[in-house]
């Protein structure tokens, strides 16, 4: 933990997780850029979640927003018809739609890239079919409407400055989560996984058995985000955990800098306001939105912050190159 905050990259994410606890605050009263901020915020730990598995594990899970969706309408449920507390609600509805997503995608986890890719596509639009043909469940593509805010623990409802607060905080543990798991032996055994997942078995990685560990953390990010999404807007339906959702979650990742832990939020506090800060230019929010991503792919392949750590490599060592020059001519 002391190396990971001692480095650079330590030092932003510390700077960037002080401005999100502080950021309701400031907006204060505002509750359109309070919302905005809420908003952001739901698409970081989103981000975070599709990071793990995009940016280490080298899966692109496009079933990630069906996954959100099983889990809000559950605790939608668990709330409404059995009176259960949200806090309570959340995580039973989460690991649940975690279980589930593990079991539609188990097929899926046996298949590399592309087609890994192609088959959780196929699941994610039987999810939306889903969602959209058991109306007594969702209200079908009406849906889901009048979703209460959380409750304080002593009673009342968790809205305003506090539900951003709370946001934030869950934003921020989700990142620090990933940041944990990274150099830790499984983030390692993650990583070996996404450069080579033939090699990693040949030296005797169980590969199945760890993208499913990584893909039941991923669709905890996914449940837990979906259950605050539906009782942070207060309305659900299809259309907000179909397949565009995901493609969405993943462009932030791209564009950010997949495989760092920094990356995918700087791309999710970019991309995420710009639908609702926009929201009166619908041409103009298009056209600025598929430039940026645009932008990036050419000139930042890596993403912005995948872009800023390989020029600082090159810089470092041709410092160095340049130190043991002198040492030599000396």
């Amino acid at each position: 933990m002391k190396a990971l905050l001692g480095t650079a990259g330590g030092r932003i994410g510390i700077v960037l997780a002080l401005a999100a606890l502080a950021l309701p605050f400031v907006v204060g009263d505002n509750r359109f850029l309070g919302f905005v901020l809420g908003m952001t915020l739901i698409n970081v730990l989103w981000a975070a979640g599709m990071n793990l598995a995009y940016g280490y594990v080298g899966l692109m899970p496009l079933m990630f927003a069906g996954i959100g969706g099983i889990a809000a309408y559950a605790m939608i449920h668990l709330v409404r018809d059995l009176g259960w507390s949200f806090w309570l609600a959340t995580p039973v509805a989460s690991l649940g739609a975690a279980v589930v997503g593990v079991l539609l995608g188990l097929p899926s986890l046996r298949l590399r890239g592309f087609y890994f890719t192609l088959c959780s596509l196929v699941i994610q639009t039987v999810l939306t079919l889903a969602f959209i043909f058991f109306p007594k469940y969702t209200n079908g593509d009406t849906g889901l409407s009048q979703i209460v805010p959380p409750d304080w623990f002593g009673g009342g409802e968790l809205t305003g400055v506090w539900l951003d607060f709370v946001l934030a905080i869950i934003a921020v543990a989700g990142v620090l989560v990933v940041a944990l798991i990274v150099p830790s032996r499984l983030g390692q055994r993650f990583i070996a996984i996404r450069e080579d997942d033939i090699l990693a078995e040949a030296l005797g990685i169980d590969v199945t058995r760890n993208k499913i560990i990584a893909f039941f953390i991923v669709s905890l990010y996914a449940s837990i985000g979906g259950c605050f999404y539906a009782t942070y807007v207060g309305f659900v339906s299809p259309r907000a955990f179909d397949v565009l959702v995901s493609l969405n979650v993943w462009l932030m990742v791209a564009f950010g800098g997949r495989g760092t832990i920094i990356g995918p939020v700087i791309g999710a506090a970019i991309l995420a306001p710009i639908p609702y800060l926009l929201q009166d230019l619908q041409a103009l929010r298009d056209i600025l939105y598929g430039a940026l991503i645009i932008l990036v792919i050419l000139a930042l392949p890596g993403g912005i912050y995948g872009e800023y750590l390989r020029r600082r490599r090159r810089r470092q060592a041709h410092a160095g190159d340049s130190a043991k020059l002198a040492d030599q001519r000396v």
